[in-house]
């Protein structure tokens, strides 16, 4: 049966329907997200919230010749299915597919790209300023901005600068009160007083040179396209609030706003999740971070755990129950997190600071001015490091290696397994005298036994899994089972030391000047960039101690690397066991 998507491939397309036609559209785009989100995953609560929105700036701005730019990209799988990529949606996300966010590579009207928080202002104000010393005085500029993101320092240093130029940018606040868990702070506050009716004070966008309108329906398509037209004809900064509903048209969705973000396979026609499987799995690492910081809490009680807006996420949620008042999430504001953090850190209580790999990279001065420079024992746990999959270059956690190890004073391990992880979190808060960042991945490890007491990990100390006579393999945090998969793999044939070198720094220089003295031919493995990683390190241990061992480094290139399973990345990049093994075999 055709449909009226059938025929709309482009905004120009669309364009053509009467506007009376445009609700009908909005729920042919909300069953065509549903069915291909339940059964190739993604987000899906973010972009069923903007559906009406999407097709209004579509159908009301002259795209690509105006430029819009979403925020984060979470939101924005109908704005792909209206500008050229419905029949290649199924691939979202997947290795080789089109991108779960925008990209510019990938789409003229994709005009920026995006993946991380709160940029869309600064970059639509960048378009719109150039655009002035064109001459391109009609042109439109629109960013749209989810109401947790709005919150970052960056948004406000954009909406700062742009309420003292007459730049033509309109920024449309997508406001439906959760970001991927439910948005926090004064301005949430605010926002929810202006939806009521009940703020007293002056309106804050207003204060900051804006043409204020709202808030409006996000939802009501009519009188969305009559305020777009409207705005169209207003120079300067603009400002529309509008309200939605995450998770828009599938009642579960709405219900359930924090697990509907991204909620996995699911049942298309009903909306429900499959039931997970009864047999039993090794622990998520977040969960092993998010229960353990609690069993340790309970026991210590200047423990405070600090996350940038991913309680969910990273898993602080456990703590938040718990100990409501030594659990703060402080909304997407990581360079307030971390010197927080360090603020704390200098009353002698004890900070986790607990954030995405990537998100780090947000707040690298803070770490390298407030935290490293002073010698303040803030513990930071990195999670999703290394590969993590489906959300891509923006998402990979394969930097943080290289831009922590050179930093002076600060301690950097990536554990094992969940054990190690448990391990290392209690060494920590035994008290140390330096910052550590301890990086572990997304995803599941080891079935572990919880009660298993913990164990105090020697600061800078490696550890021999595998003696060995004719190959040393140098493996960090969990890389080292695909090693000992591939040590498997050329038993019969080859002997292979395998050692978990656990500290990236301080490096256990004993043990690797043994190692050195042994072996002739070294294989260092990390799920890092081998620009500056580990790797990088052993080369210049070598290189120091003028030692001439035959070196081989593996990691990942010196590219972005883009999406797909981390199993899927691991064979592409030959960081699986099968590679690794053809390499011993190569070498050997």
């Amino acid at each position: 049966m055709n449909t009226m998507l059938d025929h709309i491939n482009y905004p120009k397309d669309l364009r053509l329907l009467k506007q009376e036609q445009l609700p009908a559209l909005a729920k042919e785009l909300r069953a065509f997200i549903i069915n291909i989100v339940a059964t190739k995953e993604g987000h899906l609560g973010a972009s069923l919230g903007v559906v009406e929105l999407t097709i209004a700036l579509h159908y009301v701005f002259n795209t690509p010749e105006d430029l819009l730019v979403w925020d984060v990209g979470h939101q924005a799988y109908v704005h792909k299915l209206l500008t050229g990529r419905k029949n290649t949606f199924h691939t979202n996300r997947q290795l080789g597919g089109i991108s779960g966010f925008p990209k510019r590579e990938e789409s003229i009207y994709d005009t920026f790209g995006v993946g991380h928080s709160s940029t869309s202002i600064s970059a639509a104000l960048g378009m719109a300023l150039v655009s002035q010393l064109k001459g391109e005085v009609n042109k439109q500029h629109i960013a749209v901005i989810g109401d947790a993101s709005i919150a970052s320092g960056m948004a406000f240093e954009g909406l700062n600068h742009a309420g003292v130029t007459n730049a033509n940018l309109l920024v449309i606040l997508n406001d439906n009160a959760i970001g991927i868990d439910p948005s926090v702070g004064a301005l949430k506050q605010y926002l929810t007083n202006v939806k009521k009716g009940t703020q007293k004070q002056d309106n804050i966008f207003e204060a900051l040179n804006f043409n204020y309108s709202g808030p409006i329906d996000g939802h009501d398509l009519p009188a969305l396209v009559l305020e777009l037209e409207r705005l169209k004809e207003v120079k300067g900064p603009k400002f529309l609030h509008i309200i939605t509903t995450k998770g828009k048209g599938l009642k579960q969705a709405e219900e359930n706003q924090v697990t509907y973000h991204a909620p996995g396979k699911f049942n298309a026609e009903t909306g429900d999740l499959y039931e997970k499987t009864t047999q039993i799995q090794p622990p998520k690492f977040q969960d092993v971070f998010g229960h353990t910081i609690v069993e340790l809490a309970r026991k210590n009680d200047k423990i405070i755990g600090i996350t940038p807006a991913m309680p969910t996420g990273s898993s602080l949620k456990y703590m938040m129950q718990e100990f409501p008042d030594r659990a703060l999430d402080v909304g997407i504001a990581e360079q307030h997190a971390v010197t927080l953090a360090a603020g704390m850190a200098t009353q002698g209580y004890i900070p986790f600071c607990n954030i995405y790999s990537t998100f780090l990279q947000r707040a690298y001065d803070q770490v390298v001015h407030d935290v490293a420079l002073q010698k303040l024992p803030v513990i930071f746990c990195l999670d999703r490091a290394g590969l993590v999959g489906e959300d891509g270059a923006t998402h990979h956690g394969v930097f943080d290696i290289a831009y922590l190890r050179c930093i002076p004073n600060l301690i950097l391990f990536s554990p094992r397994n969940e054990i190690e992880l448990r391990d290392i979190m209690y060494t920590a808060q035994l008290g140390l005298e330096l910052p550590i960042a301890i990086r572990y991945p997304r995803g599941r490890g080891e079935i572990i036994d919880w009660k298993q007491p913990f164990t105090t990990i020697e600061i800078g100390k490696g550890t021999c899994l595998k003696e060995g006579k004719n190959i040393a393999v140098l493996s960090i945090g969990t890389m080292a089972t695909n090693v000992t998969d591939a040590i498997d793999l050329v038993s019969n044939k080859i002997n292979v030391a395998h050692y978990d070198m656990r500290f990236i720094k301080p490096l256990d220089e004993t043990l690797l000047h043994k190692i050195c003295n042994t072996y002739k031919s070294i294989i260092t493995i990390e799920d890092g960039t081998i620009k500056g990683g580990f790797g990088s390190a052993i080369l210049e241990f070598a290189a120091k101690n003028n030692y001439k061992n035959e070196i081989i480094v593996l990691g990942v290139p010196d590219n972005f690397i883009e999406q797909g399973s981390t199993l899927e990345l691991q064979h592409v990049l030959e960081l699986n066991a099968v590679s690794i093994a053809k390499k011993i075999e190569e070498i050997c």
